[in-house]
């Protein structure tokens, strides 16, 4: 059967001749090209209109100087997108050297208003709250973008730096039938009249899974039903989970961090240079990381800071902020770990320490003074994890699933959990978890 012949009498559209990105006009002197993006400025002189164009790769300098193309812009807003014809040209007051002389503009989408705020300003005037409001305009001021670059970056390293080390990426369920830890910040969720929640972390998930691949890791969102309103915290977030088998002790677990941290922090460098010179940031180093037990913890507490935390089962956001600058000041370290946490204060799998059960083999990695890792050694004892649970009151019965990979054999295994938003926070500089979160869910805040 002969296929149908369709014509069109529309002409040809320019589209069709390649994009070239604002960063690549200078290698590019006298060829005609077309660049797309957002209308940033517009500076009219005379007889000559400038522009400043912004695209993913950064901004470009346009010269009008045609009266129909300035008549065309007129009214023209900021963030307006535009499909920009003409020639470039060599001018080394141009931001890369170089300029697009127009011959023709294509309005792809207009704004016909004044936008609620200014992005063209080195830092966003708007209060934290009034821009989150605005976010899907707010996010496109510099500082928010470089942000979220170095966000991606990071998750970058962190996969590559495990990929190379035979781990292998999982995707766990972010709807569950019991609380991971058995307690009771968790959202419940309607789930065909049975009772649900959305995950809490993938800890029992990823525990499971050293009994498939030995060595797993996931980037995923975490929820908790905490009613807290402070800058470090958000209800949901993304974690950055890994187990893996075969360890001696927590010990092995906080070795991989390290190195994890250095090969995170070089992605960063190598592919969000931009983002961070325009936040002003200079990546940490992370060389011998000092190591304290809880209870070293706190006689430091006491003695350089005068506060008298003994006896306490963790460790105040004061108290981290102390042991930061001691770290800082005794080691020139932005890094310290603590180990040792009290068992009892700790979730059910967490393995106790053998010599000290009353203490166990876990670990906080604390960053400028702020807890950021949270990891430790697993009880891989399937009796030892049963005897556990009943003794703190968890019925073994919702988590036969989890028990079962332990029935039947798993090795000595530990892992941890970074949050990312936090890390990245810290790393930046800023004052609230929320300033680089593209949409914070938090106590308060269910949209955009």
């Amino acid at each position: 059967m002969p296929q149908p012949q369709f014509h069109s009498t529309a002409p040809s559209p320019r589209a069709h001749q390649p994009r070239t990105l604002a960063a690549s006009l200078a290698t590019m002197i006298d060829q005609q090209v077309t660049i797309s993006g957002w209308l940033m400025t517009r500076r009219d002189l005379g007889a000559v209109s400038f522009l400043v164009v912004r695209d993913r790769s950064g901004t470009a300098q346009v010269v009008v100087e045609s009266e129909g193309l300035r008549e065309k812009l007129a009214g023209l807003q900021v963030e307006s997108v535009v499909a920009i014809h003409g020639r470039v040209v060599a001018e080394p007051r141009a931001r890369g050297g170089a300029e697009l002389h127009a011959r023709d503009i294509d309005i792809l989408a207009q704004v016909s208003e004044p936008l609620p705020f200014e992005l063209n300003r080195k830092t966003l005037a708007p209060s934290l709250d009034i821009w989150l409001d605005r976010a899907p305009l707010a996010l496109r001021h510099e500082s928010k973008r470089a942000a979220l670059e170095i966000t991606a970056a990071l998750v970058d390293g962190y996969r590559s730096a495990l990929r190379q080390r035979g781990f292998v990426e999982i995707f766990t369920p972010k709807i569950v039938g019991s609380a991971t830890e058995g307690g009771a910040n968790v959202f419940p969720v309607a789930y065909f009249g049975r009772d649900a929640y959305l995950a809490q972390s993938p800890q029992l998930y990823k525990q499971i899974m050293v009994g498939v691949h030995e060595r797993v890791f996931e980037v995923g969102p975490v929820f908790r039903a905490e009613p807290h309103a402070t800058t470090r915290h958000l209800n949901e977030y993304i974690s950055l989970d890994l187990e893996m088998g075969f360890i001696q002790d927590h010990r092995d677990v906080m070795a991989l961090i390290a190195e994890l941290l250095r090969e995170m922090l070089a992605a960063i460098g190598e592919r969000a240079g931009a983002a961070l010179e325009t936040l002003g940031v200079t990546l940490p180093a992370v060389g011998d990381i000092p190591i304290v037990g809880f209870s070293e913890a706190q006689e430091i507490i006491l003695r350089e800071f005068g506060e008298d935390a003994r006896g306490e089962p963790d460790l105040a956001p004061q108290h981290e902020r102390w042991l930061g600058e001691w770290a800082r000041r005794e080691h020139n370290s932005e890094w310290i770990f603590v180990e040792g946490y009290p068992t009892a204060k700790r979730p059910f799998y967490t393995m106790p320490n053998p010599e000290a059960p009353a203490a166990s083999n876990s670990f906080d990695l604390l960053f400028r003074g702020l807890e950021l890792i949270t990891g430790g050694q697993r009880e891989h004892r399937y009796n030892r994890l049963v005897e556990t649970m009943e003794a703190r009151q968890i019925d073994p019965a919702p988590f036969v699933g989890y028990l079962d990979a332990f029935r039947f054999g798993m090795p000595p295994e530990g892992g941890c959990a970074i949050g990312l938003e936090r890390f990245v926070a810290q790393l930046v500089g800023a004052a609230n978890v929320r300033e680089i979160t593209a949409f914070p869910r938090d106590i308060n805040r269910l949209t955009p």
